[in-house]
């Protein structure tokens, strides 16, 4: 499975962003997707989380109620819309995924966890 993201850039506080996912080599409807961020100098960061069949959502508290994540199945793509961006969302953000999870462990994914990566896409939210 390959991941690629893109989306990232330079945006204002306040300001939105939507972030694309491509997976090939399999179906988005047959992996758990998740998106993580690392800021500079910190550890990366679990944000949002998608079970197969999008059935169970996960979002860290940092970004509930901002960003949303949606499925966009023919074209095998998973889709960040993040709104009222704040510079501590300033990050490199990374799509990833795995083949399965029970739903109630969806809450506490580690990088650790995930099978595949997508390679960073950045974004920087000036203040």
């Amino acid at each position: 499975v390959q991941l690629q993201a893109s989306g990232g850039g330079l945006v204002q506080a306040g300001g939105s962003l939507r972030l694309s996912c491509v997976a090939s080599g399999s179906s988005i409807n047959d992996l758990v997707m998740g998106w993580f961020r690392q800021a500079p100098g910190k550890a990366r960061e679990y944000i949002v989380g998608s079970s197969r069949g999008a059935g169970t959502t996960y979002y860290a508290p940092s970004v509930r109620g901002r960003f949303t994540i949606s499925r966009d199945n023919p074209k095998n793509t998973v889709l960040l819309q993040m709104n009222s961006l704040e510079s501590e969302d300033t990050a490199v953000y990374y799509c990833a995924a795995r083949r399965w999870i029970l739903a109630q462990d969806m809450r506490s994914l580690t990088q650790g966890d995930m099978h595949y990566w997508g390679k960073g896409t950045l974004v920087t939210v000036s203040s």
